[in-house]
C-alpha cells in the first residue's frame, strides 16, 4: 500500500515562505485556523474542498501538494546570470577564453561556453570521460577542429560534433579573433 501524501508540511511550507500567520491564510482561504493547523500538523483528513480553499489561496496547484511536485512558481523562474558573475576560463597564453554558460549543477552532464580566441590561439584539451561529446559552432570564419588524427576547418555558421574522449583542440588560424558555441555532452 503506498502511504498517501504529507501534504501538511507542504501547505505550512508555503504559508511560512509567504511569512503568512495561521490567521492571515485561514482569512484568505476560508478555512478556519483550528481546521488549518490540524491540516498542517498531519492531524486532519482535508476534504477536497478544503484543499481547494488552501492551494488557491496559496497560489499552487494540486500537484504542488505532493512532496515531489514543482514548488508553486518553479515554472515562471527566470535566473539571470549578470555578465561580472559569469566565471571564465583563461588558457595559461591567455589566448583563450572561455565564458561558462551552463548552470553549475550541469557539470559533468551538459555544458556549454561562449568561446573567444585571439588569432594565433589554441585551446588544447586533454580526453574528457569515455563517450564524451562536442559540438562546436563557429560564430566567425578562421577557426578549427582537431580530434584525435583528424582536423577539419569551419566557415561562421557551421557545427562540428565530435568525440571529445581523445586528445582535441580548438584552434583559431586567422588574422582576428574568433568566436564560437561550444557544448559539451557526457554519456
Amino acid at each position: 500500500m503506498t502511504p498517501s501524501p504529507q501534504i501538511g508540511p507542504v501547505i505550512q511550507g508555503k504559508r511560512k515562505s509567504r511569512h503568512l500567520t495561521l490567521e492571515q491564510l485561514a482569512a484568505m482561504s476560508g478555512v478556519s485556523k483550528s481546521m488549518l493547523s490540524q491540516v498542517e500538523r498531519g492531524e486532519a483528513n482535508p476534504t477536497f474542498a478544503v484543499l481547494w480553499s488552501l492551494t488557491q489561496a496559496l497560489g499552487l496547484e494540486f500537484s504542488d501538494l505532493l512532496a515531489d511536485g514543482p514548488t508553486a512558481g518553479e515554472h515562471d523562474v527566470i535566473e539571470v546570470t549578470s555578465a561580472p558573475h559569469t566565471p571564465v576560463i583563461s588558457s595559461g597564453d591567455g589566448l583563450c577564453r572561455l565564458k561558462i554558460l551552463s548552470p553549475p549543477r550541469m557539470a559533468g552532464h551538459t555544458e556549454w561556453y561562449s568561446v573567444d580566441i585571439a588569432a594565433g590561439g589554441r585551446l588544447e584539451s586533454a580526453a574528457h570521460a569515455k563517450g564524451a561529446m562536442e559540438h562546436f559552432t563557429a560564430w566567425t570564419n578562421g577557426l578549427s577542429i582537431r580530434s584525435g588524427a583528424r582536423e577539419v576547418s569551419l566557415q561562421a555558421g557551421e557545427t562540428a560534433r565530435y568525440p571529445a574522449d581523445v586528445a582535441h583542440a580548438i584552434a583559431n588560424h586567422g588574422a582576428e579573433a574568433a568566436t564560437g558555441l561550444l557544448v559539451v555532452l557526457y554519456r
